[in-house]
């Protein structure tokens, strides 16, 4: 938590005025039960009317100041918390979106989400009543001994044996309960992943007719987390009965001795009153005290999960400086002896792969299941970086590249269509802000997405909601296809994006690519990821992967005299007839 500090280097003025105001506010508290017992002692006594308003109109006026400073203490306090939480919020959201999918697929969305939401606003409450309570706590704990002593002697004894053991009992408690509240956020992770694997995967749920059983699981991660909440809760409301007990017990000491000092003409009445309001000061700065302590072990707990996060470097660094010249008598993407593997793999997803694509050319990939093929393309634009080997674009290294360069060479689009909530115009501009209408239709038009967008009622205008939910798959796809064509990217990379188009569709989209990639000299070099053999048969070459290896490269016919894995795949897919057509 200490290193999470330095994000209240903007508020300074604000974490010393909060709990300097709050020293005050303690200050005036304290004069109090002196004017109370002039009150009795003269006003009460002597039965002088005028004094006692006097001593009220005090009472009163402390009483203003008090409450002036608390509201200016809190509003420095709250400011303070909630700059350092901004700030804090904030940074690690960019540190996130600095890690790599090495990084990411290790820690878990769940758990960020869980670190990002409800670990800095825990940080935020601890940092609010540290500056709220920290000193003032002590400050009246100390102040009211301080003041006891003052009044007299042997009764403020009785004090030295309470303030111990009300303090003895907030430890004992306190040890107790922070070890289980530490375990409260880890918990909370487990429920965010349950909570975001039935909401994003909801019509799966439903088709397979799971949600007793989803239902079932989240209600017994609910139940062991409000188990342990309840642990803590049960030890923490002995707090406040055994607290009050050695209070009370304290309070009737004062009251069994300062009743024989007063008789003994030692003491006054004002005088032991005032003796029990400090007792009752005491035990309320103590509850603070113990409440702010369960605050910070909460903070401390979260700015320690904070800190892991800050504390995963990035293994993918944009160390690269100037934009470098393209080489354009190179290949447009050169893979040479590439391997890659997974964190924690047993086995490389990627071995020994060589190849090199051509300006203009349209490069189809093929595989079964869990080949490597989606690894393949996205070492292109460094989503990873590979392990050995050197991948090349336009005759560099791609890490000799700045990322903002490399990936605006390059059109992205992913196996799962994701579409952000907005208008579709606002969709179509993620991949270039200033993309004229013009620019957005012919990309529509390319994806085979015209046609629908058009039918809208509102056409460019039309709202996608979170995730496209209002439209049809092979519509998110499209679009999202048309997004990354918007940005004319001189590599295109369609992993699987297809999957949910018809074949009159595919075919359409597969003919409309190849027109467009060498539309106005562009040349432009299109990867085609897919699990249809008739999707890339008609490719310029053929990447053939089997097991992360290279099994075969080469165009359709090439393959099918010389690559059993080929064949194997497209005799699977197509007739004989089919297969051997061109």
């Amino acid at each position: 938590m200490r290193k999470l500090l330095r994000y209240l280097r903007g508020y300074v003025r604000e974490t010393i005025l909060a709990p300097l105001f709050k020293m005050l506010e303690a200050s005036f508290e304290l004069i109090v039960p002196l004017v109370t017992a002039q009150i009795i002692d003269v006003g009460i006594r002597q039965q002088n009317a005028p004094f006692v308003w006097k001593m009220g109109g005090v009472m009163v006026a402390l009483g203003a100041v008090g409450l002036a400073c608390s509201l200016t203490a809190q509003y420095y306090a709250a400011k303070a918390a909630m700059g350092f939480s901004t700030a804090l919020r904030r940074e690690l959201f960019a540190h996130i979106n600095g890690l790599s999918y090495r990084e990411l697929d290790e820690i878990g969305t769940p758990t960020l989400i869980t670190r990002i939401t409800s670990d800095v606003n825990q940080a935020q409450t601890g940092v609010n009543l540290v500056l709220r309570l920290f000193l003032r706590s002590p400050f009246i704990v100390v102040g009211a001994l301080v003041m006891s002593f003052t009044i007299d002697v042997p009764v403020a004894l009785i004090f030295l044996v309470a303030v111990p053991l009300i303090s003895l009992v907030i430890y004992l408690i306190m040890r107790w309960t922070v070890p289980i509240y530490r375990n409260v956020q880890k918990m909370l992770d487990g429920i965010s992943r349950l909570t975001r694997e039935n909401f994003v995967g909801a019509r799966v749920v439903r088709a397979f007719g799971r949600q007793e059983e989803e239902i079932s699981d989240f209600a017994q991660a609910n139940g062991e987390f409000t188990q342990v909440q309840m642990a803590a809760g049960k030890i923490s409301a002995l707090l406040n009965p055994v607290t009050y007990v050695i209070m009370n017990l304290a309070i009737v000491a004062i009251l069994w001795v300062g009743g024989r000092q007063v008789d003994a003409g030692r003491l006054t009445q004002g005088e032991v009153t005032a003796l029990v309001n400090y007792m009752t000061q005491i035990l309320l700065a103590l509850l603070a005290l113990a409440n702010l302590i369960v605050a910070v072990t909460k903070a401390t707990a979260s700015g320690a999960r904070l800190s892991e996060v800050f504390a995963i470097t990035a293994s993918l660094q944009d160390e690269a400086g100037q934009e470098i010249l393209s080489d354009f008598t190179s290949s447009r993407v050169t893979f040479r002896d590439v391997c890659f593997s997974y964190a924690h793999s047993s086995s490389p997803a990627l071995e020994g792969i060589t190849f090199s694509a051509e300006k203009g050319q349209v490069i189809g990939i093929i595989g079964g299941t869990g080949s490597g093929k989606s690894t393949l393309v996205n070492l292109i634009p460094r989503f990873y970086d590979a392990d050995s080997g050197a991948v090349e674009v336009d005759g560099h290294p791609v890490k000799d590249y700045p990322l903002q360069q490399l990936r605006r060479k390059i059109g992205v689009v992913p196996q799962r269509a994701v579409l952000f909530r907005g208008t579709i115009r606002e969709n179509m501009r993620w991949g270039k802000e200033d993309a004229s209408e013009e620019e957005i239709w012919r990309a529509l038009d390319v994806a085979q997405a015209r046609e629908f967008v058009k039918k809208k009622e509102e056409k460019l205008e039309t709202m996608v909601t979170q995730g496209g939910k209002n439209l049809s798959g092979g519509q998110r796809q499209r679009l999202t296809i048309a997004r990354a064509l918007a940005r004319k990217p001189e590599i295109l990379i369609l992993d699987d994006s297809a999957s949910a188009l018809d074949y009159a569709t595919d075919a359409a989209l597969r003919h409309a690519l190849r027109e467009y990639s060498r539309e106005n000299g562009r040349d432009a070099t299109v990867f085609l990821v897919s699990q249809r053999a008739a999707s890339i048969k008609q490719a310029d070459k053929i990447l053939v992967l089997d097991e992360g290896r290279l099994a075969g490269v080469g165009t359709h016919r090439e393959l099918l005299e010389n690559c059993p894995v080929y064949k194997e795949i497209c005799l699977s897919q197509l007739s004989e007839k089919e297969v051997t057509a061109t």
